[in-house]
C-alpha cells in the first residue's frame, strides 16, 4: 500500500477576517460554538484514517499551537500516526514562507523523513466535510502526478480562486489564477466557473522536482496556485476531482459539494448563519462524520426562567455547554463556551463567541462578538450602523464585529 502524508497549510494572517484575526491565525478563529476553523480539515483527514499529517503553522500560532495540544494529540505507540505542528523554521534561509509552495520547500525535511509516495497538501481554513480517501482512489485511477480537488462558483467571484478548464475525462486542460477578468466558465453553465479548492494530492517525485526548481526561480512568486500548478499541467497528468461526487457517511443531498472559504467577515457570518436553520446546509450532527475538536470543561447550559412578561428563549440557535441564559430571547444565533445573557437582553442572527457577558436590556444583531468581551445593560449593537461604524469594525454588508476581550459601554 502507498504511504501517505498529510501536510496542512495553516500559517495565513487572515487579514479579510480582522479584527478576529488580530491575535489568531485563521485556523484558529472559532467557528460553530465548539470548533476552530481548523478542526474541520483535521476531523476529515481522521475520519479518512489519515493519520500522518504535519500542520504548518507560522503567523499568531500560540491560540493554534494550544488548541492542537489540547484536542489533537493522536501520537502513540503506533508508527505513523501523529499531528504534529511545524512552526516556521527557517531552515532555508531567515525569512517567513513567501507562498503556500515555498512552505512546503522549507519543510521538504519532513517529506524526506517519512518517505511517502503521495503527499495530500490541504488548506487549514475551510469549512466542509470530505471523504479524502475518494479523492485519493480517483488520483491513482487517473495516474495522475497532481489531484487537485474543484467545485463550481459563481462568476461573481472566480477573481477569489484558481479558475480550471477540463476536457471530458476531467484532465486539466487550462488554469488561471484569480482571473480579474473573462474567467472561462463551465460549458454548458455560463453563470459558474470550475474553482480550486486549494486541495492538492501530489505523486512525491513530481512534487519535489517542481519545488525545488521553483525555488531557483527568482521570478516566482512560489505559490502552488501561480506558479506550480501553471508550469506542471501542460506537461504531466494533473485532474481534476469533482468535490460534488465525494460521499461523506451520513450526508443528505442538501449537503452534498457544500464548502465555504471563511476568509472575509461577511463569509464567516454567511457561513455561521447556515449552521442555524431548521435544516442546516452544513450538518455539525451527523454521527458517522463527527467533527473533533477540545472540549473545555464547561457544564450543561442553562436556561433560567426570570419570572415576569420577559421569560426569555432561544430558538434557531447554536448554544454551547456552560451558558446561562437569564430570560434573555436569543433568535438564530451561535453562541460560544460560558456566554452569559442576563435579563431581557437580545440576540438576533448573531455570533457570540467564549465567555461573552451580554447585559441586561441590551440588544445585539447581526454582529460578531469575539471571546472575553462584556457588553454593558442597555447597549444596542447592529441597529444603527451609521453610529455603529464610529466606534467598531463593520463589514460591507452590514455586520459589526466587537473585538476580543473588549468592554463595551
Amino acid at each position: 500500500m502507498s504511504t501517505i502524508l498529510s501536510m496542512i497549510l495553516a500559517g495565513g494572517e487572515g487579514t479579510r477576517l480582522y479584527p478576529l484575526t488580530s491575535a489568531r491565525t485563521k485556523p484558529a478563529v472559532p467557528f460553530g460554538g465548539n470548533y476552530r476553523i481548523i478542526d474541520f480539515v483535521l476531523s476529515n483527514f481522521i475520519n479518512s484514517d489519515l493519520v500522518s499529517i504535519y500542520v504548518l503553522t507560522q503567523f499568531k500560532s500560540h491560540s493554534l499551537m494550544s488548541h492542537l495540544r489540547q484536542g489533537w494529540r493522536v501520537s502513540g505507540v503506533v508508527t505513523g500516526h501523529f499531528i504534529d505542528p511545524v512552526p516556521a523554521q527557517m531552515r532555508t534561509g531567515k525569512r517567513w514562507y513567501e507562498g503556500t509552495a515555498d512552505a512546503i520547500f522549507q519543510n521538504l525535511n519532513l517529506i524526506y523523513d517519512i518517505e511517502p509516495d503521495i503527499v495530500c497538501i490541504f488548506g487549514g481554513d475551510h469549512i466542509y466535510s470530505m471523504d479524502v480517501r475518494q479523492m485519493i482512489k480517483f488520483h491513482g485511477k487517473k495516474k495522475a502526478a497532481l489531484t487537485v480537488a474543484a467545485i463550481p462558483v459563481p462568476v461573481a467571484e472566480a477573481h477569489q480562486f484558481g479558475v480550471i478548464e477540463v476536457d471530458e475525462n476531467w484532465r486539466m486542460i487550462g488554469f488561471e489564477e484569480k482571473p480579474k477578468v473573462d474567467p472561462k466558465t463551465i460549458p454548458g453553465d455560463p453563470g459558474h466557473v470550475l474553482a480550486s479548492m486549494g486541495n492538492y494530492i501530489f505523486n512525491v517525485d513530481p512534487l519535489l522536482k517542481e519545488l525545488i526548481e521553483d525555488a531557483d526561480d527568482e521570478q516566482s512568486s512560489h505559490d502552488f496556485g501561480k506558479n506550480i500548478i501553471p508550469k506542471i499541467f501542460p506537461n504531466k497528468p494533473v485532474f481534476v476531482y469533482d468535490f460534488f461526487q465525494n460521499n461523506v457517511p451520513g450526508m443528505g443531498e442538501r449537503e452534498r459539494g457544500y464548502w465555504r472559504d471563511v476568509g472575509t467577515i461577511d463569509s464567516y457570518w454567511d457561513s455561521s448563519m447556515d449552521l442555524v436553520k431548521v435544516e442546516p446546509i452544513f450538518n455539525l450532527y451527523n454521527r458517522k462524520w463527527p467533527i473533533r475538536t477540545y472540549q473545555p470543561p464547561t457544564p450543561p447550559a442553562k436556561f433560567v426562567h426570570v419570572g415576569g412578561e420577559h421569560a426569555g428563549y432561544s430558538s434557531n440557535s447554536v448554544v454551547s455547554s456552560g451558558c446561562i441564559l437569564s430570560g434573555a430571547i436569543v433568535e438564530n444565533s451561535i453562541l460560544g463556551y460560558g456566554v452569559r445573557a442576563h435579563n431581557s437582553s437580545r440576540i438576533v442572527e448573531s455570533v457570540i463567541m467564549d465567555n461573552v457577558e451580554v447585559g441586561a436590556n441590551a440588544r445585539i444583531s447581526k454582529a460578531i462578538i469575539d471571546k472575553n468581551a462584556k457588553i454593558a445593560p442597555n447597549t444596542v449593537i447592529g441597529e444603527d450602523l451609521e453610529a455603529d461604524r464610529q466606534k467598531y469594525t463593520v463589514s460591507e454588508n452590514g455586520i459589526v464585529v466587537i473585538p476580543k476581550g473588549a468592554q463595551i459601554g
